[in-house]
């Protein structure tokens, strides 16, 4: 084989090798891109989006299905991998299980009571309508305590507009 064609065959193989990497799942139906979110971890955030993960891929897994890499980095709170993930056409207003009832990165992040993920989030867009009991943002605040901050904190950013 001349060095050449060895060279091109390892182009291919770690072609394949990055390919399996970013398309694996673990049972929780999460993707390496999910568990870089979840960790934090820019690094490898950033050459999993590079070798073509999905911003946006939902998990299966049968505790929170529809969970998108974004949630996961909004409920650790880390700002810059969800900087990161926008950047690359993460929806910022997701939803898990699917449908109309389901979690957006901005509940998750309520949920742990992060307040830096969830002005980040509401600077960058997240809905979160002007009346709690608007029906097309469930599930409501008494699920979220953490939301209440957030109604809070854009009250106090609107009056210095």
């Amino acid at each position: 084989m001349k060095i050449s064609e060895k060279r091109n065959l390892l182009k291919r193989l770690s072609f394949r090798e990055a390919n399996d990497k970013v398309c694996s799942r673990d049972d929780r139906g999460w993707t390496n891109l999910h568990v870089a979110a979840r960790m934090g971890d820019l690094d490898e955030v950033k050459r999993l989006l590079e070798n073509g993960a999905d911003p946006n891929e939902p998990s299966f897994g049968p505790k929170a299905p529809g969970t998108t890499p974004l949630h996961l980095a909004a409920a650790g709170g880390h700002l810059s991998v969800i900087d990161e993930l926008l950047d690359r056409g993460a929806n910022i207003d997701a939803r898990t299980k699917g449908g109309g009832c389901g979690w957006t990165p901005l509940h998750n992040a309520a949920k742990e009571r992060n307040k830096k993920a969830m002005r980040f989030l509401l600077k960058n867009g997240a809905f979160l309508p002007d009346d709690i009991d608007d029906g097309r943002f469930n599930p409501p605040l008494h699920y979220c305590p953490g939301l209440e901050w957030a109604y809070m904190m854009r009250s106090k950013f609107l009056a210095k507009v």
